[in-house]
């Protein structure tokens, strides 16, 4: 299968620069997997499409201000670090622009010298190495100093912190948020469980490599970076009695269906426990556990489009895409959604 097979026209007008006000305001496309057929909704609507002794999945992680802006000490030289990995107390795994500028042994200053971190090493793919000092709390100084990580379709400047995490966010440790969840609120969630469906979360702390473009032509040959993810023994528990008693999984965005999968066996029980993950999923991937997906619209040729693809098949996704288009969806992170049923 080629990368090619998964590249649709995109108008750049489509892309979602800001959040709506009303999370659960977006609109919702429905994409029958067994038929392709589609029909087009309000996302709130979505309550009337779950069934009462159904399960909802979602990733309770949340985005940490991982950007961060400093200079070179030395040259004052601009330098841009995004946390990708947390590899000790202080030592993390970072992107940094200009690489050329971090070689190690090279100083970086941020907020006049509340925090500094010192190059130790270059990783895979040019990731650096960062080891920080500092006096107090990391994440308080981030909080304080660093900035939320949108994607680089996003141009406009995010007013309110809070609209790139999930109303249930919780485990903080994401570089990007996972996007499907953004469109609940509380009051959906609470009227979705009064009819009787079960709300059960998995935490995956999302890494960039989820988004990293796809260049191998023959897509079996891409490699996805690891991810670390959490299934708690009561939500696992919780997930296969659904399961065993013909409820559905539904998993509320891409992470949420990665985690559940990577941690299923081949019998269909998921295991309680936590690990890192890699899964690639694409067309041929018998899925263990899911039976629903919510999800955002994604970019072409992305690994994400590669996944939804799996689970309804290309020519229905490539479908309801063209659809999607031609309806003026808006796409991406901060835009509307699909319900895979």
């Amino acid at each position: 299968m080629n990368l090619h097979d998964f590249y649709y026209e995109l108008p750049r007008e489509l892309i979602a620069q800001d959040p709506l006000e009303d999370r659960s305001g977006s609109r919702l496309l429905l994409l029958d997997k067994e038929t392709g057929k589609t029909e087009h909704h309000i996302f709130k609507e979505i309550i009337n499409y779950l069934n009462p002794g159904d399960c909802l999945v979602v990733n309770d992680t949340k985005v940490i201000p991982a950007r961060l802006i400093g200079s070179k000490i030395g040259t004052d030289a601009k330098i841009e670090i995004l946390l990708l990995k947390r590899k000790e107390e202080k030592v993390w795994e970072t992107l940094v622009k200009p690489g050329k500028k971090a070689k190690p042994g090279t100083k970086i200053s941020f907020g006049n010298g509340l925090l500094t971190g010192e190059v130790m090493d270059v990783a895979e793919e040019g990731n650096r190495i960062v080891q920080f000092t500092y006096e107090g709390i990391f994440e308080e100084l981030l909080d304080q100093l660093g900035q939320m990580p949108l994607p680089p379709y996003i141009t406009h400047q995010l007013k309110d912190k809070n609209r790139y995490q999930t109303v249930y966010a919780k485990n903080a440790g994401s570089a990007a948020a996972p996007t499907a969840g953004l469109h609940f609120t509380p009051e959906l969630l609470k009227e979705i469980q009064s009819r009787g469906v079960k709300l059960a979360h998995v935490t995956l702390h999302v890494g960039l490599g989820t988004f990293r473009p796809v260049k191998a032509e023959n897509i079996r040959e891409h490699h996805m970076h690891s991810e670390f993810y959490v299934v708690e023994e009561e939500q696992a528990k919780l997930i296969n009695e659904t399961k065993a008693n013909g409820g559905r999984i539904i998993a509320v965005g891409t992470t949420s269906c990665r985690t559940l999968e990577s941690a299923t066996k081949e019998n269909g029980i998921l295991r309680a426990g936590s690990g890192w993950t890699d899964i690639f999923i694409y067309p041929g991937y018998k899925f263990k556990l899911i039976d629903c997906l919510i999800t955002n619209f994604h970019l072409p040729e992305s690994t994400l489009l590669m996944l939804v693809s799996a689970l309804a098949g290309r020519d229905r996704i490539m479908a309801a895409y063209e659809d999607a288009v031609k309806e003026q969806y808006r796409f991406f992170s901060f835009g509307d959604a699909m319900l895979i049923y």
